[in-house]
């Protein structure tokens, strides 16, 4: 790939981030100007960047979503949620095309097809004005401002009055007022827009588009109106045991997965495979679900749309018959790409010029002593010199380290700036009114650690808005506003980062923990009792464990939490949950700002140095080998007033040490999580910081290593995992 198609997808990206926020923004505040004026020149930009690599598809979808914006900034249309959702359908396509690019080297050229069917979302009305448009717009329309009420409807009607209604004594509203079962109702204005001064009053130039649970024939023998001016469609899961919003979702896959080029395809597959599996299980359609993932592995892409399309005609997707119609490639799942590249300060490239010049400069001050050696000067004339220069080498590479971490960090924007749209969609879905306020993006931590917070993130967030806010009646008897309330905030506190996810939630029912607690196994009833309020709400990160009642697409299946705290203790983070009863709870991250420059304890045990990461260090002891006791095979003593297991570091690494002495033992205390173990050694060494490095080829992987470094005699350092230890 060359330097100008990479500079071409940094750019992009970023005008995505920017616009996809723009609009968010926008859809919440109509009237933001600044807003709308920022996302138009977002796609007008983006649109001049697709034109300069010749990508003409691209070019087109973004001048069709720039053509609607700027009917909305002209005053000839208003910013309505089917508008918003349709411009960020078109940044989700253009990120596909950005991905395709990074993978190829050069734009596709099969994109026209799902060009073609972005430009026609923004070639019909984003509101149906009258009953003669085609169905699925009206009823697309009411899905998307009514999707809790989509997914209980059984039929779907729009209902357009004749304009002279009023003078032949039909009163529409008071014809929709019996409707059974009604559970939205959209009024939609018909013809031309008309100026203020030209409006008649007396003619009814609407139509009423509604959903409701009863069933057609009911709904038609209820108005009884001219057939002529009534559509009504059935919008249930029919023979599939769907319901609606179940089996579009379905659909949607099935036609992302037409559409999709072969580029890339494998990772969408994947994506709509689970995603299917989500939707099935959420709706109690477990074998089914299994069936899609099975399919998917089997055979790919083309067994997943067999699958689909067999649980949507409410066949058994064992049984399905291998789809020969759709040309689909089959394969596995695709790693979402690294990124490869990074825009750095100048400031941080001048501050590494200017190490450059010192490390020059003290290079040629030890030349000239290593000269005065080799001539045979005096040990003590050049042990002065030697000396100054070895804490000048010192100073200036810990200051070279430190640079080129820096040059490492990323904003935790670039985490952050995903939620606002998953909260549209999640928030929607559920049927809870959500707000989201993030804080410090500007918190700069390390690339690695910036890339690896969004699945963890996603857990919290996901688990407060499916059961940490109430629903909105709920809300409202408690005196609180019928809007949840959501906050991301990032934060530094010495050498380490803070990362928070804050409800205003109904927080953690205690009493719920520990009865959820006793049930799965999780502790026994002695234990339990003897635990505070805050070590009780610990255990919502036990494996298994879920206080939810009902299983829903997001949480409720007892993974996650335990998932969270394993992924941040990778990171050398650590996490904790602070709840407060009727006002909500708080997820903290704390993680270091970089895990690459690593401070270390080290040991010696059976004859190899190794280290540990001074964070899990709580205490060294010397401990008399009376007060040590065996159980079982294992041993234990007493640390802080409780049993604590002990592990002999020499035994636990296959190393080759000696006997067991007779005198006291020589013990690390040490924590992982929630767990303390106390580590024999040999001898205690020094402390450093070192520049870890991961375990590679045929170590790659290896169970109980965080990574290693050469000390200073060219001995390799392995540094320990504790949690893996004692795991």
């Amino acid at each position: 790939m060359n330097e100008f198609i990479e500079q071409f997808l940094i750019e992009a990206r970023e005008l995505v981030d920017q616009t996809t926020d723009d609009l968010l923004t926008l859809e919440r505040e109509p009237g933001d100007r600044a807003r709308l004026d920022g996302a138009f020149r977002g796609f007008h930009t983006l649109k001049g960047a697709a034109g300069i690599i010749e990508f003409e598809a691209m070019a087109r979808v973004l001048h069709a979503a720039e053509d609607g914006l700027s009917a909305v900034r002209a005053g000839e249309q208003t910013i309505t949620a089917a508008l918003i959702g349709d411009a960020l359908s078109v940044l989700d396509q253009v990120v596909r095309w950005l991905d395709a690019i990074e993978a190829s080297g050069g734009p596709p050229r099969d994109a026209d097809a799902a060009a073609d069917s972005l430009i026609a979302l923004f070639s019909a009305p984003t509101a149906p004005a009258a009953a003669s448009a085609a169905p699925e717009l009206w009823l697309d329309h009411l899905k998307t401002r009514h999707p809790k009420a989509a997914a209980a409807a059984r039929t779907a009607l729009i209902y357009t009055p004749a304009e002279s209604a009023f003078f032949e004594g039909e009163d529409p509203l008071e014809r929709l007022r019996g409707l059974p079962d009604l559970l939205a109702l959209e009024l939609i204005p018909t013809g031309e827009p008309r100026p203020l001064d030209a409006v008649d009053p007396f003619a009814c130039r609407l139509a009423f588009a509604a959903l409701s649970s009863a069933p057609a024939e009911q709904i038609a023998k209820a108005l009884g109106v001219d057939q002529a001016r009534l559509t009504l469609l059935t919008i249930d899961g029919g023979e599939s045991g769907l319901d609606a919003t179940a089996s579009d979702i379905l659909k949607a896959q099935l036609r992302m997965l037409a559409a999709a080029p072969a580029e890339g395809l494998a990772g969408r597959a994947g994506s709509a495979a689970r995603t299917a599996a989500s939707v099935l299980l959420e709706q109690g359609r477990d074998e089914a679900a299994n069936a899609v993932m099975a399919a998917f592995s089997a055979r790919g892409a083309a067994g997943l749309v067999t699958a689909l399309k067999a649980a949507l005609e409410g066949r058994s997707i064992s049984s399905a018959a291998p789809d020969t119609a759709p040309a689909i490639a089959a394969g596995g799942e695709a790693a979402e790409p690294a990124v490869r590249s990074l825009r750095v300060e100048v400031e941080r490239i001048d501050a590494l010029v200017r190490l450059t010049d010192e490390l020059t400069v003290l290079k040629t001050g030890l030349a000239h002593l290593a000269t005065l050696a080799a001539g045979g000067a005096a040990a003590d004339t050049l042990a002065e010199p030697l000396k100054a220069r070895q804490l000048e080498l010192d100073r200036l590479v810990g200051d070279l380290q430190h640079a080129v971490l820096h040059m490492r960090v990323l904003p935790i924007r670039q985490v952050f700036q995903r939620f606002p749209r998953l909260m549209r969609e999640l928030g929607a879905a559920l049927g809870k009114p959500v707000r989201l306020i993030m804080e410090g993006e500007d918190t700069e931590a390390d690339k690695a650690i910036v890339e690896s917070l969004f699945e963890p993130l996603l857990h919290v967030v996901r688990n407060a808005l499916d059961h940490g806010l109430e629903a909105e009646d709920r809300r409202l008897a408690a005196g609180k506003t019928a809007v949840g309330l959501i906050t991301l905030r990032a934060f530094r506190r010495g050498d380490e980062v803070m990362v928070e996810v804050e409800d205003d939630g109904a927080g953690v029912d205690v009493a719920r923990v520990q009865t959820v607690a006793l049930e799965r196994g999780l502790i026994d009833a002695a234990t339990l009792s003897t635990l505070s309020e805050a070590e009780i709400v610990d255990l919502v990160f036990a494996p298994g464990f879920s206080t939810a009642r009902t299983v829903t697409s997001l949480s409720g299946r007892g993974v996650g939490m335990d998932a969270v705290r394993a992924a941040i203790e990778r990171l050398g983070g650590r996490v904790s949950l602070e709840s407060r009863p009727g006002q909500g709870s708080t997820v903290r991250f704390t993680l270091p700002f970089t895990i690459m420059l690593t401070r270390v304890m080290t040991v010696e045990a059976g004859g190899q140095v190794f280290g540990l990461p001074t964070e899990t260090v709580i205490q060294t002891l010397r401990l008399p080998r009376q007060e040590i006791s065996v159980v079982g095979a294992a041993s234990a003593f007493a640390f802080r007033g409780r049993t604590t297991p002990l592990i002999r570091l020499s035994e636990a690494l296959w190393a080759d040490g000696a006997a067991t002495s007779a005198g006291d033992a020589l013990v690390v205390a040490a924590r992982a999580g929630d767990q303390i173990v106390g580590l024999e050694v040999d001898r205690l060494l020094s402390q450093m910081e070192v520049m870890l490095k991961p375990m590679e080829g045929l170590l790659s992987g290896m169970a109980g290593v965080s990574g290693a470094t050469l000390l200073g005699d060219g001995r390799v350092l392995v540094v320990l995992d504790v949690g893996a230890l004692i795991a």
